[in-house]
């Protein structure tokens, strides 16, 4: 297939491969005129140029500006299908690259308490769509639209999905390894709050009779021998408001973390703090290289501390190749319209970086304290989003803690959702 373009760039190239080159339907693109009215192959124009004998499809300007604009963007029809109208175009691959980007992101006006980009602030929170694998859709449609204006077979490779349980360790323990002054200071808050399961789940500790409410690796660990990929991502940043782990210096947690790398792939979870002390960041990454014996590749920030494109720019810089950061905090769904991994598109130097982006489909805290979801609710939601990613292919991602999956404190049943999860696919529903 030939496409005609009055110019080449890196945003044109970068959106007709997620829509045609990841589904192995090759593409050509031409700015000669005289070459694509000469070629045999089937052809449209991408272009403003007014051409009667060839099918065309107007261009919105931003896959051919180089800086960044802030937009005027609807939501409008395009033969009868939803795509975004871009300065009063209505463009299925601006569409695409639109949001596959995270354009509307570079405006952030109105971040959250945590400096973060909110669902509500999201064209597809606004539009309805952020349930949806948007882009995938989009370049579904896309793909048996031209195979009926150009009369033409394309014959789209299927993109196969999976599921991916992640878990972000960021209390390795409830009670167990810490200090006699952070646990005295804890249990007067627990008596304060008369948080009374607590007090007794530390008694049970302290005497030997429980284990602690926390502790679920072997669980975690058993996932993995049941088949899944599992990722663990480590909090091992120091002591801060936000970030409340034991220390990385402690040899009985260095322990801990080596003997389950052993057996499943640990990234790092960088801390809050590190998002505004980038000298932190290299500091935990390479303390938790030195703690595993190996390097590190991937992450997902603390928080979910994404602000774009300062985060990416500083996991690059440290030499991340992998980031799992890309959600909303309060809403489940698909911040980048697909559940499929994407290089980041640097936006700035108008070209993908080496960066790899995997969208993560919900987080337990999202569906239990944002949302405001029962155990039934959440399975319902969940449900919904696997089957999206079922059809339209990726890595059904989703992120736990391990302190959440022990039906402990208000975790109550949400192991079962878990297990809801993990079983999605033996289930076929």
């Amino acid at each position: 297939m030939l496409i005609y373009v009055d110019q080449i760039t890196e945003r044109l190239i970068y959106t007709l491969d997620f829509i045609f080159k990841d589904r192995k339907i090759h593409y050509q693109l031409t700015n000669d005129w005289r070459e694509f009215k000469q070629s045999e192959l089937p052809k449209f124009v991408y272009s403003d140029r007014d051409e009667e004998h060839f099918f065309r499809i107007s261009p919105a300007e931003i896959l051919f500006d180089e800086d960044l604009f802030e937009y005027s963007v609807q939501k409008d029809l395009f033969h009868e299908h939803e795509f975004l109208k871009i300065n009063k175009v209505t463009d299925p691959f601006a569409s695409v690259f639109y949001v596959l980007s995270r354009y509307e992101e570079y405006h952030l006006k109105h971040p959250d308490i945590h400096d973060r980009f909110t669902a509500a602030q999201s064209i597809l929170y606004q539009f309805g769509w952020h349930q949806s694998c948007i882009c995938d859709r989009w370049a579904e449609f896309l793909i048996h639209f031209l195979e009926k204006q150009l009369q033409i077979e394309l014959a789209p490779k299927k993109i196969p999905s999976s599921i991916r349980p992640t878990f972000d360790i960021d209390n390795t323990f409830a009670f167990k390894w810490k200090s006699r002054w952070r646990n005295l200071a804890s249990k007067f808050r627990d008596r304060i709050r008369k948080d009374h399961e607590r007090l007794l789940a530390r008694e049970a500790f302290e005497q030997g009779n429980e284990k602690d409410p926390y502790d679920s690796f072997e669980y975690i660990r058993g996932i993995k021998h049941r088949g899944f990929d599992v990722l663990l991502f480590w909090l091992s940043s120091s002591h801060s408001k936000y970030d409340r782990n034991i220390s990385i210096l402690d040899s009985r947690h260095q322990q801990l973390i080596q003997t389950l790398g052993e057996d499943l792939q640990i990234g790092l979870h960088p801390s809050y703090k590190s998002n505004e002390h980038f000298e932190l960041l290299e500091k935990e990454k390479s303390g938790l290289e030195s703690c595993l014996g190996n390097p590190i590749s991937c992450s997902r920030q603390h928080f979910l501390k994404l602000k774009l494109p300062e985060t990416y720019l500083r996991l690059l810089k440290v030499g991340f190749t992998d980031d799992y950061t890309m959600g909303f905090s309060d809403q489940a769904g698909f911040r980048a319209g697909t559940a499929r991994s994407f290089l980041w598109f640097d936006l700035h130097k108008n070209r993908p970086s080496q960066l790899r982006v995997h969208p993560f489909a919900y987080m337990d805290g999202t569906l239990n304290e944002y949302m405001r979801m029962d155990p039934v609710q959440a399975k319902e939601l969940i449900q919904k989003l696997y089957l999206e990613v079922k059809k339209y292919g990726g890595e059904f991602i989703c992120i736990w803690h391990n302190e959440t999956i022990t039906d402990f404190g208000s975790w109550k049943g949400w192991n079962e959702v878990l297990e809801f999860t993990l079983k999605l696919e033996e289930n076929e529903i």
